[in-house]
């Protein structure tokens, strides 16, 4: 019969899930809750973590791929008893701070870029162009609302106020994810839903995040200075790993670099 002597007990576990990039479906490259699902479940599975920490660097992407893995990571901190802290490293906007409010607590780096809690829309309009060639245009529709928004078409206002109206309903879902986790944290501030962004103390200071810290000191402040971390984060496309990637994940980069871009990053 062996004695469990104190030096044989376990050392404390934190379980740390790397979700870095943009946030979009169909491509293994980008944050989806289908790509991040099997390593999101063994996270939150395997050794028994005290916590498990998001480390996180998204300038947003998919509200609808947002909503997905932070639904899947409340489930699992729900039905594992198990709590979440949220770490901010270049950004957490839009849809990337939508990520962050699966914690339970959200601290960042003073530099860090937070907020941007809003809904946007771009494209490119190519009507003048093919117009300045000859070039004309020929869609067929069955339904008067079934063409909308066409690049190789003028805007026209109805389209717009169409579009207009899916944003503020993606974006009133937003505020209520923000609402329903951050609670009486939040300032009282009229900013906070527009789209801006802060950085660091003044994010704290309008209750986006709970303060500013790192992942190593704060977790061994927490729960000891022998604290494990076990790392996940997404495996790279095997053919990437060769460098013979593909040509759309090479688009994919030259997007993801410019969504960066947008904070300056």
């Amino acid at each position: 019969m062996k004695l469990l002597l104190p030096s044989m007990s376990r050392k404390p576990l934190v379980a740390v899930i790397r979700l870095q990039g943009v946030i979009a479906s169909g491509s293994p490259a980008r944050l989806n809750d289908i790509t991040l699902a099997p390593m999101i479940e063994k996270a939150f599975r395997r050794g028994k973590p005290k916590a498990v920490a998001l480390v996180l660097n998204s300038p947003g992407g998919s509200p609808v791929q947002s909503s997905l893995i932070a639904t899947r990571i409340r489930r699992l901190s729900e039905e594992k008893g198990i709590p979440v802290i949220a770490f901010v490293e270049d950004v957490a906007a839009s849809g990337g701070y939508w990520l962050a409010t699966a914690a339970d607590e959200i601290y960042a780096d003073q530099n860090s870029i937070i907020g941007s809690i809003g809904v946007i829309s771009a494209g490119f309009g190519f009507d003048k162009f093919i117009g300045r060639y000859g070039i004309d245009r020929r869609v067929y529709t069955s339904g008067e609302s079934k063409s909308m928004l066409d690049p190789f078409r003028p805007a026209k206002d109805e389209d717009v106020a169409r579009l207009k109206e899916l944003q503020n309903q993606i974006h009133d879902t937003f505020k209520s994810q923000v609402r329903n986790r951050r609670g009486a944290k939040l300032a009282d501030d009229s900013r906070l839903f527009t789209g801006e962004i802060w950085v660091g103390e003044r994010a704290r200071e309008m209750g986006l995040i709970d303060g500013i810290g790192h992942l190593v000191p704060k977790m061994k402040e927490r729960f000891g200075k022998d604290t494990r971390f076990t790392v996940y984060k997404q495996k790279k496309p095997f053919l990437s790993r060769f460098g013979a990637a593909l040509a759309s994940d090479a688009a994919a980069g030259v997007e993801d670099r410019a969504a960066f871009a947008r904070f300056g990053l």
